[in-house]
């Protein structure tokens, strides 16, 4: 009786990498469509929002305009996608907005005081944001702490570092001299190179969440953890992988921060990881895991983008613009609430 249960459970192994994506498309069928139709939501609430700000708004259809809607979605777009693969898993990352800055001036550190080569001072950049959702991964799957609370102290660490480093100075960033901004932002004739970056590594991102063994898991993971780490899955090292690709992103958004605004201030960065999460929610993915949409996410991203333009357009001072950026994230929430409680009636009445 043992050795038939060994001999069954062996096999049963061997075909965990078919299972669980059968597994993962007989249980999301039913809410499939719902994703797609939040997507096209999304969109349609993304057109009708530019049509409200061209009408209301001055100047928001020219051209400056629009490129800065571009580069506004490049850090939040790379920060957002990133954060895609750790809340399919069912956790958080409120540190990317910290870790994002803490990046930056780890970087600006090496390029002003050090006299570090701009392209190397980049890399470590990438490599500091990759570093921190490492410790973020080892924090939750290895200490088992709650992906809220190591997140949460996480920021803190980061913005307490950024502030030590670089002892609360000021760091900057090449402005319109050599290559930085236009290989990163837009050239001399305002082609937006940054959204070619984006789109690169958005199919990277696409291809890795949904053509590979990695994205898989981390669908898998959402869904049920407990009955994929049942079968033999060591869920803690594909948890811990997806805060490994969202510390990645979050090194790039850093680069596309610094080209943005190329003044970078100690302490600073808080709110913008409210802006990639709820762009997230708004694109479909929800936060109870299992469930998510890097298409949508970039749809999210645009709206949040779209928002704050809009916003300036109307010539709206700032805490008005917080204020409305913090509806759409409480409504984002509310969302994601009202769905996965419709899709918890629909599992219980079948």
């Amino acid at each position: 009786m043992t050795a038939c249960a060994t001999v069954d459970n062996k096999h049963f192994l061997r075909l965990m990498p078919t299972i669980l994506p059968i597994e993962r498309k007989k249980s999301m069928s039913d809410f499939a469509k719902k994703i797609q139709l939040q997507k096209v939501l999304a969109f349609g609430a993304l057109v009708i929002l530019y049509l409200f700000f061209a009408v209301m708004g001055r100047n928001f259809t020219n051209t400056a305009t629009t490129l800065n809607i571009l580069a506004q979605s490049y850090f939040v777009g790379f920060l957002a996608m990133g954060v895609t693969f750790v809340i399919i898993t069912g956790g958080i990352d409120l540190s990317i907005g910290a870790s994002m800055m803490c990046s930056t001036l780890v970087g600006g550190l090496l390029l002003r005081n050090y006299g570090w080569p701009l392209w190397l001072c980049l890399v470590v950049v990438v490599a500091f944001g990759t570093l921190v959702g490492l410790c973020n991964g080892l924090l939750v799957t290895r200490l088992k702490l709650p992906p809220f609370i190591a997140t949460l102290g996480m920021m803190l660490v980061t913005l307490g570092f950024g502030a030590i480093i670089t002892n609360s100075t000021t760091m900057r960033y090449p402005t319109n001299e050599g290559w930085f901004r236009s290989v990163f932002l837009r050239t001399d004739n305002n082609s937006p190179t940054g959204a070619i970056w984006m789109l690169a590594f958005f199919i990277l991102a696409f291809i890795l969440l949904n053509k590979t063994k990695i994205g898989r898991y981390i669908f898998a993971i959402g869904s049920n953890e407990e009955a994929v780490r049942l079968s033999g899955v060591k869920t803690g090292r594909w948890k811990c992988a997806a805060y490994v690709i969202c510390g990645f992103f979050t090194g790039l958004g850093a680069i596309f921060y610094a080209a943005m605004y190329t003044t970078m201030i100690p302490n600073t960065g808080n709110g913008i990881e409210l802006q990639a999460i709820a762009a997230v929610v708004i694109g479909g993915t929800s936060l109870a895991g299992g469930v998510g949409s890097l298409s949508g996410t970039i749809i999210g991203v645009f709206i949040m983008s779209v928002l704050r333009s809009g916003l300036v357009s109307m010539s709206l001072p700032a805490p008005y613009q917080t204020f409305f950026t913090g509806i759409v994230v409480i409504g984002a929430v509310l969302l994601d609430i009202y769905r996965t409680k419709k899709a918890n009636e629909v599992k219980r009445v079948k």
